[in-house]
């Protein structure tokens, strides 16, 4: 009786096998949040993970076509001041080679608006639930970068005096310094002018701010003369505080990367005084059990093995 050769079917299995553990290897993405820095003391670690939730149609900083439409007849259009754009032109100029330094000054605010809320709420007792946090996320998809505070907020007339037409009286005087040749880099925080520093590494930028008993609006400008204003229509998202997102030039990217991220922060945190929560991404494999097919190839070919051993003997 001639010998049964089972090695091509057993080879064809084998492979069959190895192609579906290999596809059944799923890319999870899940979050997590890492507290970086906590002022004159040493980081905790914790994780929160969990899938990454499905993304729908969204403009960059998360407005649905529909909900677009519906800030463009609310919307109001105007002009920075002249000071102010100035400042922007000196501020892209004069600290290029130094970009990450709106990483500080982004914290920096936030960190100023958590001290304001905290004041406020031991002034009047208030016992909020709203955590004293500052988050970061960045999308490698839509190219931005998010940072975002529950501290005191802005309401519209706060975000066009803070952000655009009224120049308090520290933007005037880091233009005269800086246009004298004073170090725009050392300026730039001492006079509280740091929030402009978002045009080194992004043309666009979405803020949204919530101020306790006013409505959630939502502040946009292109780093052009003008900028908008507009109640979100979403409603109250942030519950409370104020989220920055900048799209992120193509010569910035740099800036989604999170060992780049992680490292600028705990550099620029170290008297933060908050938590500050980066938000990363990770590759987890999982392995799905054998489906039961694949399982009965498996019997049938330790079936063929155990004959083929019988007949050798």
């Amino acid at each position: 009786m001639p010998l049964r050769n089972p090695r091509r079917r057993i080879v064809h299995i084998s492979a069959m096998r190895n192609w579906l553990r290999f596809l059944a290897l799923l890319a999870i993405f899940a979050c997590i949040c890492s507290p970086v820095v906590r002022a004159e003391d040493d980081a905790d670690v914790v994780v929160e993970s969990g899938d990454a939730p499905e993304k729908p149609e969204t403009t960059y900083d998360g407005f649905s076509d529909e909900e677009q439409k519906a800030m463009e007849g609310k919307t109001e259009t105007m002009e920075f001041q002249a000071e102010v754009s100035r400042l922007m032109d000196i501020i892209i100029n004069s600290l290029y080679s130094n970009r990450e330094i709106f990483i500080r000054e982004l914290i920096s605010n936030a960190s100023d608006a958590l001290d304001k809320i905290r004041f406020e709420l031991l002034k009047t007792k208030d016992t909020s639930d709203i955590p004293l946090e500052i988050r970061i996320k960045y999308d490698e998809d839509a190219k931005t970068l998010t940072i975002q505070d529950t501290g005191v907020g802005m309401s519209k007339a706060d975000l066009v005096k803070n952000l655009g037409t009224v120049a308090k009286s520290g933007t005037t005087d880091f233009v005269e310094k800086a246009a004298s040749g004073t170090d725009s880099l050392s300026l730039i925080g001492q006079f509280g002018v740091g929030f402009y520093s978002v045009y080194l590494v992004s043309d666009e930028v979405t803020v949204l701010s919530k101020k306790p008993e006013s409505e959630q609006h939502v502040w946009k400008s292109s780093a052009n003369q003008t900028f908008s204003v507009a109640p979100d229509p979403r409603g109250n998202t942030l519950k409370r505080g104020t989220s920055v997102t900048l799209k992120l030039k193509d010569d910035a990217e740099e800036f989604l990367n999170p060992e780049i991220l992680e490292k600028l922060i705990k550099k620029y945190s170290q008297f933060i005084q908050f938590p500050i929560y980066l938000h990363t991404h990770k590759m987890v494999s999982k392995e799905v059990p054998i489906e039961e097919e694949e399982a009965e190839d498996d019997d049938e070919e330790k079936a063929e093995e155990g004959e083929d051993k019988e007949e050798d003997d």
